[in-house]
């Protein structure tokens, strides 16, 4: 992959199956991600004229979004999208809601042919969680773009809940305090109480059933989580870790994020 895409070359390891890269900072890293992803759903379009991708959420990703808006040649006519979690109960209008992130950065700048949302608030989430699902299987995942979380968890798969072979694609999960915390810590929330206590998330199958994963965790306060996802057991005390048994998948660092695991 490094090879394949021009510009600035980052410093490249191999954890386990993982490859890993550290940028010299978190424009490097967002625009290096861009023209990875757009090449992927590039790929994806001629080969069979059509690309579905997973987008993350969350501050670590708005760089990244940016400069994906910026790459040419991507038919997004041809792009489904899909997002990754949502809040249970909370309205598509909420400024912290997942829809409304995707729709304002993704749906209403790259405008793709459909975006498929996750409906934190339908009357019946089980039945959402099979919705969506459906719409999961309708067609082969080409893309997942993916942070980590402060806690190591890869979309809402917090350490308590995550489960490496879930057989479902999408399920309601109990969010721990660290995950809530950040909520409020990136400003989405004024404080601990008003962030919801559930949600709905893709499961680990499903989000590395992607043929191409590019995680994108810039930020010092992501670098406990790299450590721990690089060095530690893989094991669902730190989610990330299992993308170490992930061949399709790269890791993209900044100086930051990658300074406790350089340490060790």
């Amino acid at each position: 992959m490094n090879e394949s895409i021009p510009g600035p070359q980052p410093r490249w390891r191999t954890v386990d199956s993982l490859d890993v890269a550290v940028f010299e900072n978190g424009t490097a890293l967002a625009r290096f991600a861009a023209r990875a992803a757009a090449e992927c759903l590039r790929a994806a379009i001629e080969k069979q004229g059509t690309a579905a991708v997973i987008f993350a959420t969350g501050n670590s990703q708005l760089e990244f979004l940016r400069a994906l808006a910026l790459e040419p040649g991507v038919n997004w006519g041809a792009v489904t999208a899909f997002h990754m979690d949502e809040y249970l109960g909370l309205p598509a209008g909420h400024p912290a809601a997942f829809r409304r992130y995707i729709h304002e950065k993704i749906g209403q700048i790259l405008h793709p042919a459909r975006v498929h949302y996750l409906e934190g608030d339908a009357l019946e989430p089980a039945a959402e969680c099979d919705r969506y699902s459906g719409l999961l299987t309708a067609q082969p995942i080409d893309l997942c773009c993916l942070g980590i979380g402060e806690n190591g968890h890869l979309a809402f798969n917090d350490p308590p809940v995550a489960h490496f072979e879930d057989a479902r694609k999408v399920n309601i999960v109990a969010l721990d305090q660290a995950c809530r915390l950040q909520q409020v810590g990136e400003g989405h929330f004024p404080n601990l109480d008003t962030v919801p206590s559930y949600a709905l998330t893709l499961t680990i199958p499903m989000l590395c059933s992607a043929r191409r994963m590019i995680c994108i965790a810039p930020e010092a306060r992501k670098a406990r989580a790299v450590r721990d996802a690089l060095t530690g057991p893989i094991s669902t005390t730190c989610p990330a870790s299992y993308l170490r048994s992930q061949p399709q998948a790269v890791l993209l660092l900044d100086p930051d994020s990658a300074a406790a695991w350089l340490r060790t």
